[in-house]
């Protein structure tokens, strides 16, 4: 397109931006006060995020027998030494009262005949604390959210939109370490738009999809990890990717997880003979947290030359299965698999970034009006192995304190200054989108093949020095072309797999969900994997 055929940039400007609008995004944006105009951006539908898909369901102490020492002390053993006590106990404490949030706002959980809330169990927790909607959570909360937020008037609700960059007064060349908005591809016009803000919350998700297999949507490419790393954000923990131990295992059937619920209500992890085998690599069986429980499937695939194992509930009641499993069921059946008398065919897969940008208690970042909530946050709540069913609970207490703090500064901050439209002035559409899609399919192999769920010191040499090339090769493509949503994902993935070897080199030891046969044993000291970016040590307050 000629120069003076470039239609004219759209910018748009708000007191806060959220970017992503899953349920920490639509948390922040429901409690922040109505008189700040808010911007929700998402990739594609609002409810097309990860939390959509999540089946389990959200922990929170609501049962008499249970308590608030119990859920801290299972997230801490869960979490291999490496959770913050301090972070832990922040969420486990506002449990209850996000939990009535949601209940306030909509959300129908499953009850018992009695009209009780019913809780279940699941891997990692000592006693039934999960709440749920059936195995459909993540849809009843992320539909229910999305519902209340189209509601309100000061939200504007923006699909088909991806964020290319966060923009700082670094960026511009201006004193302080401050983000003042972000440049957004409209997916439908395919031009980068200018967005200033006064606050910046990134709530995007983690990055699984940098792996051949996963549990997660298209969407969860790492983009806030890797925006916030050339912001100039540190990052913790990269090394530490949960892969869900059971991903339906079938050949038209594409990120569907089986719920870890399934076990914790009595499913049975099986050979390919039938016999059980889980209780000789830990003493609570198929209860036992998701790293060990995805090792033991990972190792007896490789020692049988299996392409997948069994998880079976078909000794439970029929009427049991529908009612507590109904999602699930009806899914199997669509690929001949009735699960009230067939086993399911599972295999591991990636599910969940533990790791990811530094925030503190309040979801602050590095950078002064950056704030980041749910997956793309590193809180210090999940330590080395996410627990089951806290992250959808870290979306809701960390996007309230986020909104919070929001609330207490927002009188205070100006707003963002002048900033240069998009230039697309110099760029062309490329010919060669081939590039990326090779790319991408390299990129995604070698993170499965050399930094998957066993690890040695040799395969993520390995690893590092090919994602070094594709670095390379992606940034003069990025230099050279306009951008495309297939770009800017594989550009961030790139980014974030980058970071993921650079932890895993780090970590001589094997902790939590990293497992590394060169480095079998645990390390006495416990610290985190801090990665900083040169730019980091460039901000001034």
């Amino acid at each position: 397109m000629a120069p003076d055929l470039i239609p004219m940039p759209q910018s748009y400007e708000y007191d806060v931006l959220i970017v992503g609008s899953g349920a920490a995004g639509l948390t922040v944006a429901l409690n922040l006060p109505k008189h700040l105009k808010v911007a929700v951006i998402s990739k594609a539908d609002i409810s097309s995020g990860a939390t959509l898909w999540a089946q389990g369901g959200i922990a929170a102490v609501l049962d008499t027998d249970d308590s608030v020492e119990n859920h801290i002390k299972d997230t801490l053993d869960a979490g291999a030494g490496l959770c913050h006590e301090d972070a832990v106990r922040f969420t486990v404490e506002h449990a209850k009262e996000s939990i009535h949030w949601l209940i306030d706002s909509g959300v129908k959980f499953t009850r018992d005949k009695n009209a009780e809330l019913h809780l279940t169990r699941e891997g990692g927790h000592s006693h039934r604390r999960i709440i749920h909607a059936a195995d459909a959570t993540g849809h009843a909360v992320s539909t229910t959210l999305a519902e209340q937020a189209a509601a309100r008037k000061n939200i504007q609700l923006m699909s088909n939109r991806v964020a290319v960059d966060l923009i700082t007064n670094r960026k511009l060349a201006l004193p302080g370490n401050r983000c003042i908005g972000a440049y957004i591809l409209n997916l439908d016009s395919n031009h980068v738009e200018l967005f200033r803000a006064r606050f910046t919350v990134i709530a995007t998700g983690g990055a699984s999809k940098a792996y051949r297999y996963t549990t997660n949507p298209d969407g969860a490419s790492g983009d806030g990890i890797a925006m916030a790393w050339r912001a100039g954000c540190r990052v913790a923990n990269m090394e530490f990717n949960q892969f869900h131990p059971t991903c339906l295992y079938h050949p038209h059937a594409k990120s569907f997880l089986i719920t870890e619920a399934v076990r914790g209500e009595g499913g049975h992890l099986l050979l390919p003979d039938g016999s059980r085998f889980m209780d000789r690599f830990d003493s609570r069986a198929e209860l036992a947290p998701r790293d060990i429980v995805a090792r033991a499937i990972d190792h007896e695939m490789k020692r049988l030359g299996a392409d997948h194992l069994l998880l079976d509930i078909s000794h439970k009641p029929a009427d049991f299965i529908k009612h507590h499993f109904p999602t699930i069921y009806e899914r199997c059946l669509g690929f001949g698999i009735d699960i009230t008398r067939d086993p399911i065919p599972v295999v591991p897969a990636a599910h969940y970034t533990c790791g990811g940008i530094v925030t503190d208690e309040r979801a602050r970042s590095d950078i002064n009006q950056l704030y980041v909530v749910g997956e793309a946050a590193f809180t210090g709540l999940h330590g080395a192995n996410r627990m089951a069913s806290n992250s959808l609970l870290e979306c809701l207490v960390y996007g309230q304190a986020a909104a919070a703090d929001i609330t207490r500064r927002e009188a205070d901050i100006p707003p963002p200054p002048e900033v240069p439209d998009w230039d697309e002035s110099q760029v062309r559409d490329s010919d060669e989108d081939v590039v990326i899609s090779h790319n991408w399919d390299e990129l995604r192999h070698f993170m499965w093949d050399y930094v998957g769920i066993v690890r040695t010191t040799k395969r993520l040499q390995r690893a590092k020095h090919r994602v070094d090339l594709l670095a390379s090769e992606i940034g003069e493509f990025y230099s050279n072309y306009r951008v495309t949503n297939d770009l800017l994902e594989l550009r961030n993935l790139v980014t974030v797999s980058d970071l993921i070897i650079c932890s895993a080199l780090q970590r001589k030891e094997s902790r939590g969900l990293h497992y590394t046969l060169d480095y079998p044993s645990l390390l006495p000291e416990v610290k985190d994997t801090v990665l900083v970016p040169t730019t980091y040590r460039t901000l001034t307050p």
